[in-house]
């Protein structure tokens, strides 16, 4: 089997827990962790595994000019992301959600345009209103069971915060990581970014009542930790190594249909007529956000 192959099976992974997620991650809340407790649990957990492996990397120390940086990236893509991602998710459905998350490279291109003075074309400009109109759709009008989706607005809302952090986080990482090893930063990104969720989620880490968790439940938290978190980040990676970023970032469009698949094959969600309209308006924004230029000839 050739490295592509394995690339691309790594990059199909990685999709795939990432659909698994939305729905696995929103049993284990409210019932037995509040969402900030849960998020010390996943940033703690995968601090300890990322400190454990970069004992395999080289040993590079940080300067201290871009521990700056590496807060910001903590604040960006530890903090504020998942914070805002497992409150929404907890409010939300699972596959509102991940329609959501599929805004990233639209709001990664606005802040592109906006700090780092990047040329948009008519193109551009007309899928990112598209794309925004899609999101607007789902966030004032989506819905769900009013069980398990008990404020959609609030989450959906939530969720497109997380979204916007995370495009930010990709803005301000994309220096550091050329300069250092992955798992020098990552090590270093979580260790900060564990500082920024605890006082978030330390009191509702103490009201747990671990006895009364089921296997269960500890399995599903555990999926989060070791699969959505840890293990993607190393599939990515790998897969980085072997294809182009672009190729790895198609995958992301696959994760509202696999989501959608887990969602609805657990009875945990259903589609309907606002969920898909939004769907298709944020894909085709995404699709001329990220359509590249003809050259001329």
């Amino acid at each position: 089997m050739s490295k592509r192959t394995l690339a691309l099976m790594a990059a199909s992974f990685v999709a795939i827990f990432y659909g698994a997620n939305y729905t696995i991650a929103k049993d284990v809340m409210p019932h037995y962790v509040q969402p900030f407790g849960f998020i010390v649990l996943r940033v703690a957990g995968a601090f300890l595994l990322f400190w454990a492996i970069s004992f395999f990397g080289p040993k590079e120390k940080i300067a201290r000019k871009d521990f700056m940086q590496i807060a910001l990236a903590s604040l960006f893509g530890v903090g504020i992301n998942m914070l805002a991602f497992f409150e929404g998710l907890n409010l939300t459905t699972p596959i509102s959600a991940s329609v959501l998350m599929v805004t990233t490279p639209i709001i990664v291109l606005i802040l592109a345009v906006v700090f780092l003075k990047e040329k948009i074309r008519l193109l551009k400009i007309i899928g990112v209103l598209i794309g925004l109109s899609g999101t607007l759709l789902i966030i004032l009008y989506g819905t769900g069971n009013s069980v398990t989706a008990t404020n959609p607005t609030l989450g959906n809302f939530l969720v497109f915060v997380n979204a916007t952090s995370y495009a930010c986080y990709i803005i301000v990482v994309k220096k550091i990581t050329q300069k250092y090893h992955p798992f020098t930063f990552i090590k270093w990104m979580y260790g900060i970014g564990f500082i920024f969720v605890l006082p978030f989620g330390f009191s509702q880490v103490l009201d747990m009542q671990p006895g009364l968790i089921p296997l269960e439940g500890y399995l599903k938290i555990g999926y989060v930790i070791i699969f959505t978190t840890f293990g993607t980040y190393i599939l990515n990676i790998f897969a980085l190594r072997e294809l182009k970023p672009t190729t790895v970032a198609v995958f992301i469009y696959l994760q509202p249909m696999l989501a959608s698949i887990f969602a609805i094959g657990l009875g945990k969600d259903t589609l309907d007529t606002i969920k898909i309209a939004a769907t298709l308006l944020i894909f085709l924004g995404v699709y001329l956000v990220t359509k590249k230029p003809k050259v001329s000839s």
